[in-house]
């Protein structure tokens, strides 16, 4: 990385280690990294601001993943694009994939447990699950499904 880009990428890293995304930086930074953890929030959000500094020591202690922030107020095009309809909302990506979900301000320990668990997914299997999920929803048989099946 060159020095302009490295100091460009590190001013738009908070001073807790989290990167402020925008419809600018959004897409790339998730498709660029493959374990993020985006938390959606509002300033106005006391549950959001409680939440904050068990964000940050996560962000400090798992310095392997993305941890980023979408403001809903600022970003709004965003939020929809992602449902949001609770804040704070914590969301995680592994290989731009949305593998968790779900509103509330979570502690410390929950929290820990929801990174290990994200971490330890076998990717493959989750694709694999998407693929046979999408195939079912459009009605087409997947690779591994018996061409005869319903046949007769």
């Amino acid at each position: 990385m060159t020095d302009s880009k490295q100091a460009t990428a590190s001013a738009s890293v908070a001073a807790s280690g989290t990167l402020e995304l925008n419809s600018d930086n959004f897409a790339k930074a998730i498709d660029d990294h493959p374990f993020a953890i985006v938390d959606f929030w509002a300033p106005w959000c006391a549950p959001c601001r409680a939440f904050a500094p068990v964000f940050a020591a996560a962000a400090a202690k798992h310095t392997d993943a993305l941890f980023a922030k979408v403001n809903t107020e600022d970003q709004q095009r965003i939020a929809a694009q992602f449902g949001i309809r609770s804040i704070p909302t914590l969301m995680i990506f592994r290989d731009n994939i949305i593998v968790f979900s779900e509103s509330g301000a979570l502690g410390a320990a929950a929290l820990e447990q929801v990174l290990t668990a994200a971490k330890a997914l076998d990717m493959d299997a989750v694709r694999k699950s998407i693929e046979a999920q999408e195939a079912a929803e459009s009605g087409t048989a997947g690779p591994d499904s018996d061409p005869n099946a319903g046949s007769g």
